[in-house]
C-alpha cells in the first residue's frame, strides 16, 4: 500500500477501512434472527485498539476483541474461540476481512441464508479473467478453464461446530489452509458457493482505495436518487 500504517486503518470517505466493516455488520447482524444479539469479535493487536473503544462503548456489548495468532487460521481460531467464550449458544460465525469494506447488507443475508442451509457457505463471483497456469513463471502449462473458477471473497460463513472439528483437524495433521472454508473442504464437508457483487473488492494496492472511493460515492447518488423517488410518490 506504500502507506504508513496498516491498510485497515487507512481513510476511506471519512473513516478508517476498517470502521466502514464493522459498522455494517454491527447494524446488520443483531436483530435478524431469533437468537441473542448476535457478537462481532474484532482480532487486533492490542497496539492499535485505542481508536476503536469508542464503537466497543457504542456496540451495547456486542464488539469484542481478540488477539491476532501468527497466522490466519490462527488468528480465526482465537476470535472463534472468543465468540464461543461470550455467546454459548451461538451456532454460526461469519468470518470477514477488514480490508474488504464494500460488501453488502444483501450479499451478507445471503451468504448467512446459505450457511444455515447447507452448513458452510462462502462468497464469490465468477472469474471474469482468462487464468493460465505456469510452473517457472516463465512459460505457460495450460489454460485453466474459467468457467469452473471463482473468485472467493468474505464473508465466509460456517457452523461453529464444523469450524471447532476442522481447527482440531488442521493441528492434528499440521494442514496450512488459505482461507476459512478451506478448513471444510479439507473434512470433506460441503460449501455452498454464494453469488456475490464485483465490488466487494479486497482493499490491497493504492489504485484499489480509489476504485472504492468511487463505489461509495455512485452507491451514494444512488441512494440519494432513491429517497428523491421516495419523497415525490409520499406527495402523489
Amino acid at each position: 500500500m506504500k502507506a504508513d500504517r496498516p491498510k485497515q486503518f487507512l481513510t476511506l470517505a471519512g473513516k478508517t477501512v476498517l470502521e466502514h466493516s464493522l459498522t455494517l455488520l454491527l447494524s446488520t447482524l443483531p436483530t435478524d434472527f431469533n437468537n441473542p444479539p448476535a457478537k462481532v469479535v474484532l482480532v487486533m493487536n492490542e497496539e492499535y485498539r485505542g481508536e476503536f473503544e469508542h464503537l466497543v462503548g457504542g456496540s451495547g456489548g456486542r464488539l469484542i476483541f481478540a488477539d491476532p495468532g501468527i497466522e490466519r487460521q490462527g488468528s480465526v481460531e482465537n476470535g472463534l474461540n472468543k465468540l464461543k467464550e461470550s455467546s454459548p449458544s451461538c451456532t454460526f460465525c461469519a468470518v470477514h476481512d477488514s480490508a474488504r469494506p464494500l460488501v453488502t447488507p444483501n450479499e451478507i443475508f445471503s451468504v448467512v441464508s446459505d450457511a444455515f442451509a447447507n452448513g458452510a457457505a462462502v462468497l464469490g463471483v465468477p472469474c471474469k479473467a482468462t487464468i493460465k497456469e505456469s510452473s517457472d513463471g516463465e512459460t505457460v502449462l495450460r489454460t485453466i478453464p474459467r468457467s469452473r473458477l471463482w473468485e472467493i471473497h468474505t464473508p465466509q460463513v460456517i457452523g461453529i461446530e464444523t469450524l471447532s472439528r476442522g481447527f482440531e483437524k488442521v493441528r492434528r495433521e499440521n494442514l496450512e489452509v488459505t482461507d476459512d472454508v478451506s478448513i471444510v473442504e479439507a473434512m470433506g464437508e460441503k460449501v455452498k458457493l454464494t453469488r456475490g457483487e464485483y465490488t466487494n473488492l479486497k482493499i490491497t494496492t493504492p489504485e484499489d482505495m480509489e476504485v472504492a472511493e468511487a463505489i461509495i460515492k455512485d452507491r451514494k447518488r444512488a441512494e440519494g436518487k432513491k429517497s428523491l423517488w421516495r419523497r415525490l410518490l409520499r406527495r402523489l
